[in-house]
């Protein structure tokens, strides 16, 4: 056909894609490219989109990569299903799932009395000294764990030994007098039995002059026959006379004597008694020396952990002053401080369901031991005087202590201070 040809418009689109016109009066007319003046910039999609024609009027563009894309019909769009509408079934799963714990809330109140003011307690002991001294040896270190009895502390005991000796030496000096345990008889009674020998030596003189006084009055009496009957002298009567009464003064002193040698044995008998104490009284020195040595070496007095240690090698200590604490590792117990609002319920044997908060809520059991007699505010520094001043009325607190009678494994020990929440099963 001789139809002067049109050069088609081109224009780029916001894909990068060429577009060519259609072409009037139902001709189809080619753009034939001239010298580059038609650009084809690359597709992003890889696609060609062929706009549709107008008046029944064709229009070719020439597809590359050998796609064409056609936009979807909007009727299809219009008649695509609708996504189902779940919120009603997810807001019933929450109000079931709610009403459910509500009912195990409550129902577990119910039967349960909680706080979570509680917490493990036990025993922990300071250590102290006994005597004072410059500190030689440590042999912990802080959180070490000690068994009974273990060194801890060692003070300078050489003054000590030295009081040792001269107690000992004292104790030596008083068995010598008093005697004792292993050393025979000593001073005090050796002088006791001197004296027994002498009192034995008077009663035989004693004896003697009742002998000899006998003896002088029947010759008295016979002297005295015979000078009736004159066959002897008035001489002789009065000599025999003589002899009875030198005989009977005799007796009398010699009985005196035997009496104070009597006196003289308990006199020495007092000196052993007083010899005796003076030995209890050095053996009683010599053992507080050996103890107050002992003192040099402080170990500790239950197993555990030793915590706040205030002691150094060369440290000057004096006697009552603390050194460190041991947390014993036996014996722990819990005390939960309930509201006395709750204490209608507790009664002691109550089982109790403990969650340790330093373990993630792990669970331990219990039982109640017993309740205390006073609430935890009448222990306090100052305790409250509602005598005095404005009146505010305040929900006390009642101890109640809690023996644990299943704990957890090694890997968690049960640590004093540990908070937990105590859950006590009342019905």
């Amino acid at each position: 056909m001789a139809a002067h040809p049109r050069a088609a418009s081109t224009s780029r689109d916001s894909n990068n894609e060429v577009t060519t016109a259609p072409p009037k009066n139902d001709e189809v007319t080619t753009a034939p490219p001239k010298n580059d003046d038609v650009t084809t910039a690359p597709p992003k999609t890889d696609d060609v989109t062929t706009a549709p024609p107008k008046n029944d009027e064709a229009t070719s563009a020439p597809p590359k990569n050998d796609q064409v894309a056609k936009a979807p019909p909007k009727k299809a769009m219009a008649e695509a299903p609708k996504k189902p509408n779940r919120l009603p079934y997810i807001l019933g799963v929450l109000v079931l799932a709610g009403g459910f714990w509500t009912y195990r809330t409550l129902s577990y109140a119910s039967a349960h009395e909680s706080t979570d003011n509680a917490l493990i307690d036990g025993h922990v002991l300071p250590v102290l000294a006994k005597v004072g001294g410059f500190v030689t040896k440590v042999s912990v270190r802080e959180n070490d764990q000690v068994a009974l009895n273990a060194a801890l502390v060692t003070i300078d005991d050489r003054e000590f030994v030295v009081r040792l000796a001269q107690a000992e030496a004292e104790l030596a000096a008083a068995r010598a007098t008093g005697g004792g345990r292993g050393t025979g008889t000593g001073q005090a009674q050796a002088m006791v039995e001197n004296a027994s020998a002498q009192t034995a030596v008077q009663d035989a003189n004693v004896d003697v002059a009742r002998a000899q006084v006998v003896k002088a009055e029947a010759d008295l009496a016979r002297y005295t026959d015979l000078a009736a009957k004159n066959i002897v002298s008035q001489q002789q009567l009065d000599a025999a006379k003589a002899q009875a009464a030198a005989t009977r003064a005799q007796l009398v002193a010699v009985q005196r004597q035997a009496t104070a040698a009597g006196a003289n044995v308990e006199g020495m008998q007092a000196g052993v008694r007083l010899a005796l104490a003076r030995l209890n009284a050095a053996a009683a020195l010599r053992d507080n020396a050996a103890l107050q040595l002992s003192f040099t070496k402080i170990t500790a007095p239950v197993s555990g952990a030793i915590s706040r240690k205030l002691v150094e090698v060369g440290q000057l200590v004096q006697p009552g002053q603390m050194l460190m604490n041991i947390a014993s590792d036996t014996g722990l117990f819990i005390t939960a401080n309930f509201k006395e609002t709750q204490l209608d319920k507790l009664r002691i044997g109550q089982p109790v369901e403990l969650e340790v908060d330093a373990y993630n809520g792990a669970k331990i059991e219990g039982v109640i031991e017993s309740i205390s007699a006073a609430t935890g505010a009448r222990f306090t520094l100052l305790p409250p005087d509602n005598a005095s001043g404005n009146f505010t009325k305040v929900v006390q607190r009642v101890p109640v202590r809690i023996r644990i009678t299943k704990g957890l494994d090694a890997t968690r020990p049960l640590r004093i201070g540990l908070s937990v929440i105590a859950h006590v099963s009342t019905k």
